[in-house]
């Protein structure tokens, strides 16, 4: 039996949820126009995976589809250009705060006939290593905290402009290897969680060029709360939901480009204001104690500050992308989080290179604030196309 040291624990927890969420996170007494971000379990899940919708400022929900649809709309994946592939994105992830955290991904699809396509994908963020100690500070263990989620999705094409799909995750959240705190024995968190989704898109005529609009809706992460002990209240996943828009004007022959613009809420409890004299006592708000379909429906208006507080729980992800004959891509993007639920606010760049049976692209974060833990922030993505792949080894043949 392990005896922590409650205030080492405590911190290194803080710590492992302000670098997943990646926020600036003020601590100070709610009041009315003052800090009141949600917080939830399992942060990771919100985290671009990918280095193409991270150059766009995350923006992905209503983008064209492609080998990362599954983390943004797997819907998209009715839609996408061939009969399988496979993406692996890796992140070196808040490198100005902690020196070993990592995020990799990946996933996959198959499509059945020219309607239905099946996907997966595995998403595994690694904490680095964190020192566990007993009550005198004396070194105990040192433990690496991992988590992870395992995605399995089905789209389907009910017409020629839309479809939809459904997709089922397993979250696996291991922070403290089974220690023991105040004589309580912790234990991995664990959830289970669906996603819906619908995309639509259509050609169209944009200033007398061929286009095409692309509109997309992902409820994500609709499941069960999780928590690490049997003590421990249950906390909520990040359940959300991502509506966006896009489109892609053929310039010419050789050059299109894309705008595309994403609104994004979570769809858990906004944490109320309590009175200072009965804690337990709720002056503004509501009761964030509720059940999952309760919590869903609720928090479009549990805001303390009323409606105008909802309005601040949006966040704002516009991306614009430029394609040159289908091989060179560069990217740029802007996310905006209002001071109040995070404040995150940064500017995006990438590139992509296509060559036959591969892609590979690049992102780069630059937050507006400095010595921000998101600064500097790099992801590599990798996808294979297997047409493309066969193709290749035909002509070779």
């Amino acid at each position: 039996m392990i005896n922590l040291n409650m205030k080492i624990k405590r911190i290194a927890i803080v710590l492992i949820i302000i670098a997943l969420s990646g926020k600036t996170l003020l601590f100070s007494q709610q009041s009315s126009g003052g800090l009141n971000a949600i917080q939830t379990v399992v942060p990771f899940l919100t985290i671009a995976p990918d280095s193409r919708a991270g150059a766009m400022g995350d923006a992905g929900v209503a983008t064209s589809p492609d080998i990362y649809s599954m983390h943004w709309n797997p819907s998209k994946f009715a839609f996408i250009d061939g009969n399988g592939g496979i993406g692996i994105s890796y992140s070196p992830w808040l490198r100005n705060l902690v020196p070993d955290i990592n995020i990799a991904y990946l996933t996959g699809y198959k499509r059945i006939d020219t309607k239905q396509v099946i996907a997966a994908s595995l998403l595994y963020s690694s904490l680095g290593d964190v020192p566990f100690t007993d009550e005198f500070g004396n070194l105990e263990r040192t433990f690496s905290p991992n988590e992870f989620a395992i995605d399995a999705a089905y789209a389907r094409l009910f017409s020629e402009n839309i479809s939809g799909s459904i997709a089922f995750r397993f979250i696996y959240s291991n922070l403290t290897g089974g220690s023991y705190s105040g004589g309580v024995a912790t234990r991995p968190g664990i959830s289970f969680a669906s996603d819906i989704s619908g995309y639509y898109q259509k050609k169209i005529t944009l200033f007398s060029k061929d286009a095409q609009l692309g509109v997309g809706l992902n409820f994500s992460n609709i499941g069960t709360k999780m928590s690490y002990s049997q003590s421990q209240t249950s906390d909520f996943i990040p359940m959300n939901m991502r509506i966006g828009a896009s489109a892609t004007i053929n310039l010419d022959t050789y050059n299109k480009i894309s705008l595309t613009l994403d609104l994004n809420k979570l769809l858990v409890p906004t944490p109320p204001i309590y009175s200072s004299a009965k804690p337990d006592s709720i002056i503004k708000g509501k009761d964030p104690n509720v059940s999952v379909p309760v919590a869903i429906f609720q928090s479009f208006f549990d805001a303390p500050g009323g409606f105008k507080e909802e309005m601040h729980e949006i966040t704002y992800s516009t991306g614009i992308e430029y394609w040159y004959n289908n091989q060179f891509a560069l990217r740029g993007g802007y996310f905006y989080e209002d001071p109040s639920k995070g404040n995150r606010k940064y500017f995006t760049a990438g590139a992509g290179f296509r060559l036959k049976a591969f892609t590979l692209d690049f992102s780069y974060l630059m937050p507006l604030a400095q010595n921000h833990p998101l600064a500097h922030t790099l992801r590599f993505s990798l996808a294979f196309d297997f047409n493309a792949l066969r193709n290749a080894n035909r002509s070779k043949a």
